[in-house]
């Protein structure tokens, strides 16, 4: 017999019955009217539950993960503020149900079913996915989450505190509130949760508000894994700056009682808190799954028998607020209740073209102050002698920074963060004197930990700052490339456009560095970030336009609230000449402030209707060097530089070389994965017959004098022009 029927069963003939479990009798600060919409809340969510699944049994539905067991979690809602934004774990419906009492005009079954049904007029992701979430209730959906969503709950509990010192334009959060997060006790495990519980813990130890309350819901089990009994508490009950408090999540007294007690220490003392709360989990772990099979049918029956619905059953009856008779009743009631509005919601209209599908990838766009830019005086006192320095040719490194310097004098909600960006100003001095220029709030120096840094990013993004994270290296961000791909890209999509996480991601990357680094310093693949739907990938080749397509990058995050990887060639940092020793061509003056390169804009570097070499950040430096020798030979080549790499300027690239048979493609990248087999199908389809590529080989780059050896030079891009203009003679 299905597990669920059989709790089902046992509920209603236990509740009527009497034969409930035992336990502490209720006490505490519980109103016996709050107790009961505590309990309406659960009953609800087992309600729904129950239909999930017959939902997905008869084909109205596509996916179930369900809260029973977990149903304790309402009595935390309830002892927070509903504008207390809320990340939650997939088990929490009882939680999300709970915060819709506390804000009128909400429909929660009406709303959570028509998501179960996956239909388009599901208010939180518009039939994209069965989602936790709600824009009116302050909780950013998550999908599966297992720990992904602990980094971005650190950043928002820090950009309250932010938000006191610097308060951006479309801040959400309000300054008094506090951050939730909530996972199971197997996610704990994770290194994410690991590293963002040791962030909030490191951040704390230091003195810096951090209203964040860690909620753990301890069941026992990982899908089939058991959790070691103690673990959790001997784990997380000593953390230096984290206060630890344990609950049983089996009675809502308690489990209020003690949820307030953390609420209050975390709003009042801007520390964070790690409650521990005993669940049980009912049914398995999702869908099909059978506890049996890997557990003991005992095992099984003894969480059964620890129902928290039967818990609340005794402890309503005991305090004298509701009879057996009349919890049963609810409960029977809303079941019917949650069949009739089924029969509705399953009929209401789905998603049904591509269209439809992919219309929340990008955010609606948001009005923004405008501003005229910092004023002259401002200027002036912010950079003192580089400004008359501003005219002379610089490299890309100085002209970045004086960009950085006016974007954060004019757009107050600018942050930068990351490793050593600060004091130090970067691993190669991108971001020197900012932090003496802005401050600590505003150009943080944060710990060693890629996803950290990221997830500090996400969460301030959520509450009004647009901000500049820095990964220092392009090969260190695979150790969180999920919080851009499944964090930062998928919020807008899952939430239907009504959240997003806005930011310019700044990467230092990409080969050709002399005498340094290897593969974890010079990494020239890009496929991990081409593959994220959503976001754009911008990548200059000089100073100026690097200047000038940076400040394209913040518009397009402050205002059309996008998700912007920025990669920095760092062999093109520092350089300076480009035919000969000192001849200084590869320098730029810095541009005007009011400056910028439009998304889709592509550079077109000569008239010559020979061969068009399409191109980008390094391959630009070295396709103008190989642009000269081809000259001097007769051929008259152009070198239009891409610069937006995702999404790609298709219309662009086919003005540009229109008038150009031949196409030569130039990519530092591997040939495997690169932007050049999106070039090569491109022009293939448009009609381009005359087509080759130069590009790296499937190979990590080396340290030495071979650090350049797999990767396309002046001379491989010569030879291969010729071999194809020699094709074509």
């Amino acid at each position: 017999m299905d597990r669920a029927e059989i709790v089902h069963q046992n509920f209603l003939d236990h509740a009527v019955k009497g034969n409930l479990p035992e336990g502490a009798a209720p006490s505490g600060r519980l109103s016996p009217d709050l107790a009961v919409s505590i309990y309406r809340a659960q009953v609800l969510s087992r309600a729904l539950d129950r239909t999930s699944r017959a939902m997905q049994k008869a084909g109205q539905g596509f996916y179930t993960i369900g809260s029973s067991g977990h149903e304790g979690m309402a009595a935390v809602a309830r002892a927070l503020r509903p504008t207390d934004m809320a990340f939650l774990h997939y088990r929490d419906a009882a939680f999300q149900i709970a915060r819709a009492d506390q804000v009128p005009g909400q429909n929660i079954a009406w709303d959570m079913l028509l998501s179960f049904a996956c239909s388009r007029e599901d208010p939180t992701s518009g039939g994209r996915h069965k989602v936790l979430g709600s824009k009116a209730l302050m909780i950013p959906p998550q999908t599966s989450t297992i720990a992904s969503h602990l980094p971005k709950a650190v950043g928002a509990a820090y950009s309250i505190g932010a938000a006191r010192r610097h308060d951006p334009e479309h801040r959400v959060l309000p300054q008094d509130g506090l951050v939730m997060c909530s996972f199971g006790d197997a996610s704990a495990n994770h290194s994410t949760a690991q590293g963002a519980i040791n962030t909030a813990c490191w951040a704390s130890v230091q003195s810096t508000p951090l209203p964040l309350l860690f909620v753990c819901e301890d069941n026992g089990i990982g899908i089939s894994t058991k959790t070691p009994k103690g673990w959790i508490e001997a784990s997380m009950s000593h953390r230096p700056g984290m206060r630890y408090f344990q609950a049983d999540g089996l009675n809502i007294h308690d489990t209020y009682e003690v949820a307030c007690e953390a609420a209050r220490y975390v709003r009042e003392q801007r520390k964070p808190a790690f409650l521990h709360v005993r669940t049980v989990r009912l049914y398995g772990h999702a869908g099909a799954d059978v506890p049996t099979t890997y557990l003991s049918k005992a095992e099984v029956e003894a969480d059964e028998a620890n129902d928290p619905l039967l818990h609340s059953v005794r402890l309503l009856s005991q305090a004298g607020t509701l009879s057996r008779q009349e919890a049963a009743q609810i409960y029977t009631d809303t079941c019917a209740r949650v069949e009739r509005i089924r029969s509705e919601a399953v009929n209401r209209p789905h998603l049904e073209t591509a269209t439809d599908v992919s219309a929340s990838l990008i955010p609606p766009a948001r009005t923004c102050r405008s501003g005229n830019g910092p004023s002259p005086e401002a200027r002036a006192e912010v950079f003192g002698s580089d400004l008359r320095a501003q005219s002379e040719p610089q490299p890309m490194s100085r002209l970045i920074n004086w960009a950085l310097t006016d974007l954060m004098l004019e757009h107050g909600e600018l942050v930068a963060m990351g490793e050593d960006v600060g004091r130090k100003g970067g691993v190669y001095g991108v971001t020197q004197k900012l932090q003496q220029r802005f401050g600590p709030d505003r150009v943080i120096d944060t710990l060693l930990d890629e996803q950290s840094i990221l997830g500090l990013a996400i969460g301030m993004g959520h509450n009004g700052f647009v901000p500049i994270p820095e990964i220092q290296f392009l090969a260190y961000l695979h150790n969180a490339e999920d919080q851009i791909r499944g964090e930062a890209a998928t919020l807008p999509f899952f939430s239907n456009g009504q959240f997003a996480n806005p930011m310019v991601l700044r990467i230092a990357g990409l080969g050709y560095q002399k005498g340094f680094g290897g593969h974890f310093h010079n990494d020239n693949s890009l496929a991990v970030l081409r593959d994220i739907p959503g976001i754009v990938i911008a990548c200059p080749s000089d100073g100026a336009e690097a200047a000038m397509m940076l400040r394209e990058a913040v518009r397009l995050a402050r205002e059309e609230q996008r998700v912007v990887v920025f990669i920095e060639p760092i062999a093109l940092y520092p350089m300076r000449d480009l035919h000969e020793a000192k001849d200084g061509a590869w320098m730029r003056s810095y541009p005007s402030p009011d400056q910028r390169i439009a998304l889709d804009d592509v550079g077109v570097h000569g008239e010559g209707t020979d061969l068009a070499i399409v191109t980008y950040g390094n391959g630009r430096y070295l396709s103008t060097q190989a642009q000269a020798e081809l000259h001097n030979q007769g051929i008259n080549a152009r070198v239009i530089d891409l610069r937006w790499l995702a999404p790609l300027p298709k219309d662009a690239l086919l003005a540009a070389t229109k008038e150009c048979s031949r196409i030569l493609i130039v990519d530092e990248c591997r040939t495997t994965g690169s932007q050049s087999e999106g070039l090569m199908a491109m022009f293939h389809e448009a009609g381009t017959s005359q087509l080759a590529r130069v590009v790296a080989e499937d190979c990590f780059i080396p340290t030495g004098p071979a650090y350049a050896a797999t990767l396309p030079s002046k001379d491989s891009i010569v030879a291969a022009a010729l071999r194809l203009i020699g094709e074509d003679q």
